[in-house]
């Protein structure tokens, strides 16, 4: 399932969510996903597959969650050599513990943190060295791009770049809403972060999913039930991005070579 890689690279996405199968189905159809189930203390776990390659695992949240107020939302894991010791730096570094670090038998050691900001995401050591495949960072399926929805941008890069060691690429002016910058781990580009929208209630990471055609992609989300967010808009090395809904409220996007 995972693997250990250099520090600070994406290694999964989790979906926790109202209803699994439902999400299961909807994602399926949009994104071509392949899927499996794995049964552990926690209930159902669905890992979601493209290509030669797992992309990532759906899951149930409690009914409690949902009853408290827990939204379904999309996470990233991303990897470390010492889940505890990082978990640590976080908390020290003004972030919080939502979850304290615990294994998961015969898959890794994870945690649930957040920035100091509050956008939330995981950490993990994979119990696994063996390699998983790798896909080219365009292949169907899978993510493309990340980025953060900060507070505050220049803020929260300094927060990531000193915990994982990422580096700036390209910063580019978007008007009234800032500066959004680029972001390599080891040396490749792999997202962006921005200043938040005053409407969005809180900071947030941004999952872009790739297809092959953006159009006939947002119409699939639309049959599935799903809601686009915003029109589609033309972002640098011509590539097409749209932000989404899905029908149990996770929020995710679609990013395409071509409308």
């Amino acid at each position: 399932m995972l693997t250990t890689r250099a520090k600070g690279t994406f290694i999964w996405y989790e979906l926790a969510t109202t209803d699994g199968k439902a999400a299961e189905k909807f994602y399926a159809s949009v994104l071509g996903w392949k899927s499996k189930d794995m049964s552990g203390p926690g209930g159902t776990y669905t890992i979601v597959s493209a290509g030669p390659a797992d992309v990532g695992g759906i899951w149930t949240m409690p009914r409690e969650m949902a009853s408290a107020g827990t939204g379904a939302t999309w996470l990233p894991y991303i990897g470390v050599d010492d889940v505890d010791g990082f978990t640590k730096r976080v908390q020290a570094a003004g972030g919080a513990v939502k979850r304290a670090p615990e294994d998961i038998p015969g898959i890794g050691r994870f945690s649930v943190v957040a920035d100091p900001q509050g956008a939330p995401f995981m950490l993990m050591t994979p119990a696994s060295r063996e390699a998983r495949p790798t896909v080219p960072p365009e292949t169907p399926g899978h993510v493309g791009w990340r980025e953060l929805h900060a507070g505050e941008g220049a803020a929260a890069f300094g927060f990531y770049s000193e915990l994982f060691g990422w580096t700036k690429g390209e910063a580019l002016d978007i008007g009234p809403m800032g500066v959004y910058q680029e972001f390599f781990t080891n040396d490749e580009p792999t997202g962006g972060m921005m200043t938040k929208m005053p409407q969005s209630p809180m900071p947030f990471w941004m999952l872009y999913f790739n297809v092959p055609a953006l159009d006939a992609a947002i119409e699939r989300v639309k049959t599935g039930g799903g809601k686009l967010l915003n029109e589609p808009m033309q972002v640098p090395m011509g590539r097409w991005i749209a932000q989404c809904m899905d029908p149990q409220g996770a929020m995710f996007a679609l990013i395409a070579p071509r409308r």
